[in-house]
């Protein structure tokens, strides 16, 4: 993973807030200082991890069926 720019551009994600507990205490004890900041490093990672191309066509299956279960797309 290349290093992040000193002030990179940044966007607003709104996520369940049961998934932002789950974060928040996930992250207890580590160097993160926001879930934000542990967010960006854990989707980095695994960004890196998979390369270009990512999703498989049953990944991205998987996903959409998973965001229209949480009501996020119709």
């Amino acid at each position: 993973m290349s290093a992040p720019s000193p002030n990179p551009p940044t966007r607003t994600i709104h996520l369940p807030e049961e998934i932002v507990r789950a974060i928040e205490e996930r992250m207890r004890g580590s160097s993160f200082e926001s879930p934000d900041a542990f967010i960006a490093f854990v989707l980095g990672r695994l960004l890196d991890q998979h390369g270009e191309g990512a999703f498989s066509a049953e990944d991205e299956r998987v996903l959409k069926e998973r965001l229209r279960s949480l009501g996020y797309i119709d």
